[in-house]
């Protein structure tokens, strides 16, 4: 399922994926997914402190190219929860990239959970380590939806 792009800057895929991607806060958002945040209060809180103004924008760009669905919590109707689709979760490889990039080449103190979880991951192999990491948030979507379809029939 491609994502429809009109009136791209150029032909370059780098420059249109940045058209979609490149803002401060759009893959602060899908890591936050990742991490298994799902609410628009849970991504709120998170340490990069988002404006609410900003992540409704982002939750909704990210809605218009299908990186993510959502549904509305049958028991509080005003919650909704989000997650990847499958071209979201095919992002995981440029998280994935960007964190080992940082962690090679920028000196700042880093996140506890960023620490644990490079020191988790940095012997393995790449593709050991994605194919894990979406494995676990697949498993976590699926118990997602499956709440989701018990807790409508009651």
């Amino acid at each position: 399922n491609m994502i429809h792009i009109e009136n791209n800057r150029s032909g370059c895929p780098i420059s249109t994926s940045l058209e979609i991607l490149g803002d401060t806060w759009t893959l602060i958002i899908i890591r936050d997914l990742f991490l298994e945040r799902n609410t628009f209060k849970e991504f709120m809180n998170g340490p990069e402190k988002i404006s609410s103004n900003i992540l409704s924008d982002r939750l909704r760009k990210l809605q218009k190219y299908k990186l993510i669905g959502y549904f509305v919590n049958p028991v509080d109707k005003k919650i909704k929860k989000y997650y990847l689709t499958e071209a979201g979760i095919n992002l995981f490889p440029v998280i994935y990239n960007l964190i080992m990039w940082s962690k090679n080449h920028i000196e700042m103190d880093f996140a506890p959970i960023s620490i644990e979880w490079y020191e988790n991951n940095y012997h393995k192999p790449q593709d050991l380590v994605i194919s894990e990491s979406i494995s676990a948030y697949r498993s976590f979507r699926d118990e997602l939806f499956e709440t989701q379809e018990l807790e409508m029939k009651y």
